[in-house]
């Protein structure tokens, strides 16, 4: 059992989730990596060989509340204690009007964006409650769509805007046990969801332009930094965006 420090991170087989896992991993930290696909969280960790020990890799549906119960469970008896969730996995549909989406559609985006994110940072809370020495820290994916839409982004933006919610009660719920709890809004890191960005994707006005994007690791850094303050210190909220992106002001 290692005495570092150990971080959860959701969506760990790709973009942002395993720029954060793999920063955190080489700064000493233990880290579970969980996403839905084992093969690429396994992926994810053969590419930091010799960190080997500081790495667990755990497919988990975050839409499954005893599955996520019995993986932080296994995270927890595995390193010892859980330090830090980075609540980052989501999904994304493709744009459409609020009437065009199916129930189907809007189920499985608040499911997996909203719910999981509850469900995730409920297992943490637990443990870092129960834990000694007591606390810990969650860090909220919410996006920039939790203060702006995109067009035809309903269920998106409505999981966004519901995590803002869930981070201030959670910074609230946990300040007599020591849990810190802040959000970090991402505009354009170039991850596969943001691909299309780079070959035009659809303005408030209509209009189709390519939009500029930020390299991950900036991310990644950013978590980092969130994730060493001492836990009397919080970021409750940070915006980290493309400088040139159309967010501030009319476009």
């Amino acid at each position: 059992m290692s005495k570092n420090k150990t971080a959860v991170i959701t969506g760990a087989g790709t973009g942002i989730g395993k720029a954060s896992a793999a920063t955190l991993v080489k700064n000493g930290w233990n880290v579970a990596f969980l996403g839905r696909r084992q093969n690429l969280l396994d992926v994810s960790i053969a590419e930091l060989e010799e960190y080997a020990d500081q790495c667990l890799a755990l497919s988990c549906d975050v839409a499954n509340m005893d599955n996520v119960d019995e993986t932080f469970d296994r995270v927890a008896a595995t390193f010892g204690r859980i330090d830090l969730l980075f609540n980052n996995a989501g999904l994304g549909l493709s744009p459409k009007t609020v009437d065009e989406y199916s129930l189907d559609d809007w189920n499985n985006l608040i499911n997996v964006n909203l719910s999981g994110s509850f469900y995730c940072a409920r297992a943490a809370f637990r443990h870092m409650r129960q834990q000694n020495p007591q606390g810990g820290r969650i860090i909220n994916n919410g996006s920039i769509s939790a203060h702006t839409p995109r067009p035809k982004s309903a269920a998106y933006t409505t999981a966004k805007h519901g995590i803002t919610g869930l981070t201030k009660t959670i910074a609230l719920d946990g300040r007599p046990f020591d849990i810190a709890c802040g959000q970090i809004d991402i505009g354009n890191a170039l991850t596969e969801i943001a691909m299309p960005m780079t070959k035009g994707t659809m303005q408030a006005n209509g209009e189709i332009a390519v939009e500029p994007t930020i390299d991950p690791q900036q991310v990644a850094d950013a978590i980092f930094h969130m994730a060493t303050l001492p836990l009397d210190t919080n970021i409750l909220n940070m915006t980290i965006m493309a400088t040139k992106m159309p967010f501030v002001g009319r476009g």
